[in-house]
């Protein structure tokens, strides 16, 4: 049996309430309005109500007066005769006088009943309306008071009451009404009228339904209202939102429609001028760098044809550097020096000039990573020894093959080799290699001088240099770490930095084991973790 995944729906219902405006200022206004609409309702179904049942009271106190009136007459009227059986028959005229009185009333039940305080022969007998039970209608507290103010010797006063009367299992608002009569020969008695007040009670359900249905068609009458105006404006935006992904992507010839004179009209004008200024922008800059692309490729390729004439003679001057004066043969030497700098430099000038053109291509094999760390470790290793530098592999084991194209890793690995070498103070250089079932991870580690976190965010940027004043032993030409990070992004891998000053440093190299694979996580912590917070070996 399948269950329902309410998870997912309210997930799925978050993310279309954060991603649609329109959605959330439709459902805001709806559940405002709502609340306002409920709010005025209610006061207005109240008032209502209290309104009508005032009316209504009044009217009927009015009437229950006029009835108490008439019955006091009859019983005046009787007294004066004197006769217990003209007493009897009195009491029925006064009950049949009051009914006819409240005709107009549906449901109206009457009652006449002693007062409670009387002594002697109750003459004339209680008289009621057929099925009508006083004691469960009338209160304590009502009786108390008709029963005070037929003692008070006053003007017959009205009292009531609210009750709900029930019959056939239904129970219906009503008012029960009392006063004090006076029957000179037998004392006091009480008139009580019990309306019964459904009608009125249907008049306010009436009131209310129309009330609740006039605000549901309010509301959804504002929700539509409010659903169209946002249409109105958001349209638009989404409109130059996807014009913005679109010249984002690289179709730099979209544009927003523009109509009318409006505000929504002014922002697309506003939006395409801004949208035209930067194409040009971007032409200009795309046509500079191709200019500059093509003229470092162009200086690069002219300048070694001079540059391999002015090697040939350096080497000549440098191989008889022995037959000329001291300071002859230390300018053949410096010459030769910076002559081959200069070649590296030009090497990697017409790289860089390659990848910013798009033409550069990679043979990858499968080899073995630790092998090549091995070899390149081996490179540089007299130059280690120069600078008291121990040159370290730590290799625990695992999926060490990768598609890579051998050259290219090499000559990432004698980059951070070289540059370890040069900032590492003489101490200990620290090579990883570790892997999972899908990368394999390199890390340079050196516990040297550091970088501060400025220096970290510059560090692959082309010629820049952390200390430009410093004697580099390898005598880099300021693009090692830019070509290192091309040819990493070029196997679709990654190349990280962490440095801390007086710490040193960690490049750390993350490669697919397959080639297209994407990259998730790196096998290696960056610095590995064995090695966090060491200051030295």
């Amino acid at each position: 049996m399948r269950t329902f995944d309410w998870r997912g729906w309210l997930r799925r219902l978050v993310g279309l309430w954060r991603s649609s405006l329109q959605l959330r200022t439709v459902a805001i206004t709806v559940l405002l309005s709502t609340f306002a609409v409920t709010i005025i309702g209610a006061y207005m179904a109240i008032s209502v109500g209290n309104n009508l049942f005032d009316s209504r009271r009044d009217e009927l106190l009015t009437q229950s007066a006029q009835a108490s009136d008439t019955v006091q007459k009859l019983f005046n009227a009787t007294a004066e005769q004197g006769a217990a059986t003209n007493i009897e028959n009195a009491a029925r005229t006064a009950f049949t006088a009051v009914l006819q009185s409240s005709a107009s009333t549906a449901g109206t039940q009457i009652a006449i009943l002693r007062a409670p305080d009387q002594t002697g022969a109750r003459v004339p007998n209680d008289v009621a309306s057929p099925g009508l039970q006083p004691a469960s209608l009338i209160s304590t507290a009502l009786e108390k008071r008709v029963t005070a103010a037929g003692a008070s010797n006053d003007t017959p006063r009205v009292y009531w009451q609210s009750v709900a009367i029930r019959h056939d299992n239904v129970v219906d608002p009503g008012i029960v009404i009392g006063s004090s009569v006076t029957l000179p020969s037998s004392g006091r008695y009480q008139l009580y009228l019990i309306y019964n007040l459904s009608d009125a009670q249907q008049t306010l359900g009436s009131v209310q339904s129309t009330l609740l249905l006039g605000g549901l068609a309010l509301i959804v009458l504002i929700g539509a209202v409010t659903w169209v105006v946002v249409r109105l404006v958001v349209g638009p935006v989404r409109v130059a939102a996807d014009t913005a992904e679109k010249l984002a992507a690289g179709e730099l010839e979209r544009r927003v429609p523009e109509r009318g004179d409006d505000e929504l009209a002014t922002l697309a004008r506003s939006f395409n001028g801004m949208a035209d200024s930067l194409q040009k922008q971007i032409v200009r800059l795309a046509t500079l760098s191709q200019v500059q692309q093509r003229f470092v490729s162009d200086v690069s390729h002219e300048l070694r044809t001079p540059l391999t004439t002015i090697r040939l003679a350096g080497d000549v001057l440098y191989d008889q550097r022995e037959t000329f004066p001291p300071a002859t043969a230390r300018t053949a030497e410096l010459l030769r020096t910076q002559v081959q700098r200069f070649e590296i430099l030009l090497a990697d000038l017409l790289e860089m000039s390659r990848y910013d053109a798009g033409a550069v291509d990679i043979d990858t094999e499968p080899t073995n990573l630790v092998r090549l760390v091995e070899d390149a470790v081996d490179s540089v290793s007299s130059l280690a020894e120069t600078r008291g530098s121990e040159l370290r592999v730590v290799a625990p084991g695992g999926y060490f093959e990768a598609e890579v194209e051998g050259r290219r890793i090499r000559r990432i690995l004698q980059n951070l080799l070289g540059n370890a070498i040069d900032h590492g103070e003489g101490r200990p250089i620290d090579v990883y290699v570790d892997s999972n079932q899908s990368a394999v991870a390199i890390a340079v580690r050196d516990y040297g001088i550091g970088m501060t976190p400025a220096a970290m965010e510059r560090v692959f940027d082309r010629f820049w240099r952390a200390d430009p004043s410093r004697q580099r032993t390898t005598g880099g030409t300021g693009l090692g770490l830019a070509i290192s990070l091309e040819d990493a992004a070029l196997h679709g891998g990654w190349l990280e930095v962490w440095s801390a000053p007086g710490e040193g440093s960690c490049f750390r190299l993350t490669l697919p084991r397959e080639r297209g694979t994407t990259l998730r996580s790196s096998p290696l912590e960056l610095p590995p973790e064995e090695d966090r917070g060491d200051d030295d070996d």
